[in-house]
């Protein structure tokens, strides 16, 4: 068994936001990524896919999930389930950005334009 302390947590910052990793096979050895989404009012994360599924769910604020052809509106106690392969683009709320929690594979590669982008730091 691994404890992760909160000040042991490994914070990535992107333009939109800071992704905390809470678990991942770096962090805990886990066989599963667990990661928390802080994003910042309006922010638009960029258009890609990943090999893997993930599972978001939503803890405050909202956004706005494409997700294939699809649009979703979200917002706290929204689950969203993520195929693998399938492009997606989360925007957060202009107002309020949003809080959310995802798992993922360990490992789970982003792929942009249908280029390999690697595996981002919160998940590894």
């Amino acid at each position: 068994m691994s404890v992760i302390r909160d000040a042991d947590s490994r914070r990535s910052e992107t333009p939109g936001g800071v992704m905390t990793t809470f678990a991942s096979p770096t962090q805990g050895g886990a066989s599963r990524s667990l990661w928390r989404v802080d994003a910042k009012p309006g922010a638009q994360g960029p258009l890609h896919d990943f090999d893997s599924e993930q599972v978001w769910s939503w803890l405050s604020g909202g956004a706005t999930v494409e997700l294939g052809d699809e649009r979703f509106t979200v917002g706290a106690g929204d689950t969203v389930v993520m195929p693998p392969n399938v492009a997606r683009r989360v925007l957060a709320d202009a107002d309020a950005g949003y809080t959310a929690v995802v798992t993922a594979a360990a490992g789970a590669r982003a792929f942009a334009g249908g280029t390999d982008v690697g595996t981002p730091p919160w998940i590894a």
